[in-house]
């Protein structure tokens, strides 16, 4: 059953064989295994398509709920303490999973020897299908607007202005955001592109400015190698830039005027049971979060 339902959800047998770890004609093997001990067709299979037939769609939706209920008896019989085993697939991004979630990772992983991670990383990490990618969870900056998601908001990370000090020539330091307008600009196309807003952090003021980027990216990394080239000024997360400010490879410009600052969530879908793996997980990341944004 757990075979058959994963390959409904993956879409293919070469799918679902890829995510159980096994091969496609075992995963063959054991829906013909489930069809022969029911005596019906569960999948009309085709070289190119593949669907359910009316008893496929009957048994789908009743292996899903057995499924669910045998688990959730299985973590009652075991106590809330048992230690989880298995893998935990995750999606982050690629600057946070390279570095600051690396930590808590790490952490995860002592605690529960038995654990293994596939730790994927996207700069794009909005999943858009849970169960056919085979994902438990994903860690996502930026609001959460899929309302079949549950969200856990685990910290928030501060934006400020920066440039490197080349391109500033012989101008003093914006310290206004209205100065800012002047300058080169790049753009992280997931969060601005031909605007930045800036909020005084004392009265409250907002400023929005039309920039025309030299450089668009949907990577973080590649913003910050952009600045430092001095291609332009450019908004970004307050941890990433930090090393770089304090040597003086970047400047702080408009110290007093700050982007308003992204959410961190770690994101999965809504379920009746969720694994311990899953679970444990989720309680890390909550211990870990406000240390990962201020290292």
């Amino acid at each position: 059953m757990q075979t058959f339902v994963r390959i409904v959800e993956a879409g293919s047998l070469s799918a679902a064989a890829a995510q159980l770890g096994t091969t496609q004609p075992t995963t063959s093997r054991r829906l013909q295994t489930l069809e022969r001990t029911l005596g019906v067709r569960l999948l009309q299979r085709s070289t190119h398509s593949m669907r359910l037939t009316m008893d496929g769609e009957r048994c789908y939706e009743r292996a899903k709920a057995l499924l669910a209920s045998w688990a959730a008896f299985e973590s009652e019989l075991r106590g809330a303490d048992e230690a989880p085993e298995g893998v935990l697939r995750v999606v982050a991004p690629h600057a946070f999973g390279q570095e600051r979630l690396v930590g808590p990772l790490a952490d995860y992983l002592w605690r529960y020897p038995q654990m293994r991670v596939e730790w994927l990383l996207h700069d794009d990490s909005a999943v858009q299908d849970f169960i056919a990618a085979g994902i438990d969870c994903a860690i996502q900056v930026g609001e959460v607007t899929d309302s079949a998601l549950v969200a856990i908001k685990l910290a928030e990370v501060p934006r400020i202005a920066v440039a490197a000090p080349s391109i500033l020539t012989d101008r003093q330091v914006p310290q206004q955001a209205v100065e800012l307008a002047a300058l080169p600009w790049l753009a992280l196309r997931t969060y601005y592109r031909n605007e930045i807003t800036l909020t005084h952090v004392e009265s409250g003021e907002v400023r929005r400015i039309a920039i025309a980027p030299r450089v668009s990216t949907d990577s973080l990394y590649a913003l910050r190698s952009a600045a430092l080239q001095g291609l332009g000024a450019c908004i970004g997360s307050a941890w990433l830039l930090a090393d770089d400010l304090a040597a003086g490879r970047l400047l702080h410009l408009a110290p007093q005027w700050q982007a308003a600052p992204l959410p961190v969530n770690l994101v999965y879908p809504y379920a009746a049971f969720y694994p311990a793996r899953l679970r444990c997980f989720i309680d890390v990341m909550k211990a870990s979060m406000a240390g990962v944004i201020a290292g």
